[in-house]
């Protein structure tokens, strides 16, 4: 599934300025631009000489954040046998829901619904699959909007959000399950939402780290609820996956952990 990235180049730049709490005034200062030359960037307009300059007090990699702006890099296409992205349109954007499974049983879990859960209904028929647990990355309307339709045994979900008919979890204490030949880990994410949670499943042939909203594909969820929880959240908890770990995020197309410390201009400490 060919997905557009979920955040153009000033998206970058709008969310990391609102979780910094700079005003136009001060950033315009501290890049040494014009107000005019700032807003035109934060508008869309490319104009590498700004985007540079404003890159460096908002501590974001300017090269990357000028590739972005150029639309010169998209992560590669990702296939891995026992994964499936699901992506729903909600009110004007689109969101992305996952199943898991296990190649030898066919039992299978799924992460997040979507807008709908039908197109995941219908491949789990397709394709003999069993669905056994349903897991939360965030309880934001978009992610969990048809849980009642999957019908999961169980629905877990970190205890820092609480749904009904869930059962909850505390990461580090019982937010990890053996499943077949799999195992499924939950990691704090937090940050964007309070209980924000990735999960890392381990058994195929690669790594999977589903991350809700924490990270996209040279991006990340705003912090709305952190922004400084947010970034540290990922750094720690994401970004110490092996560079081969799928990440299915929220949003936007699949990358990979690799492919983000290259790529992503939230995190300039990766790149060369």
């Amino acid at each position: 599934m060919s997905l557009p990235l979920e955040d153009l180049f000033n998206d970058v730049i709008n969310k990391t300025q609102r979780g910094l709490r700079l005003s136009d005034d001060d950033l315009a200062a501290q890049a040494g631009v014009s107000l005019e030359a700032l807003q035109a960037v934060k508008g869309g307009t490319v104009d590498d000489t700004t985007i540079s300059a404003v890159a460096a007090p908002l501590k974001l990699h300017g090269p990357t954040l000028i590739t972005m702006a150029h639309q010169a890099w998209r992560p590669a296409e990702v296939q891995l046998d026992g994964l499936a992205q699901f992506n729903t349109t909600w009110d004007d954007m689109t969101v992305n829901a996952y199943l898991v499974w296990d190649p030898q049983t066919r039992n299978a879990v799924a992460f997040d619904t979507g807008a709908t859960a039908q197109p995941m209904l219908d491949f789990l028929q397709a394709n003999g699959l069993r669905l056994r647990l349903l897991f939360i990355t965030h309880t934001h309307p978009d992610h969990i909007a048809d849980i009642a339709s999957l019908n999961a045994e169980t629905v877990f979900i970190n205890e820092r959000e609480a749904l009904p008919g869930a059962q909850t979890f505390q990461v580090g204490t019982s937010g990890a399950w053996g499943f077949d030949n799999l195992k499924i880990e939950a990691r704090n994410t937090y940050g964007h939402s309070k209980g924000g949670t990735t999960y890392v499943v381990t058994g195929l042939a690669q790594p999977v780290a589903v991350v809700g909203d924490a990270l996209f594909a040279s991006s990340m969820g705003g912090g709305m609820v952190s922004f400084a929880d947010a970034l540290a959240t990922n750094r720690s908890e994401i970004f110490s996956l092996p560079d081969n770990t799928i990440v299915c995020p929220g949003h936007g197309p699949l990358t990979t952990i690799g492919e983000e410390k290259a790529n992503n201009p939230f995190y300039p400490e990766f790149k060369a």
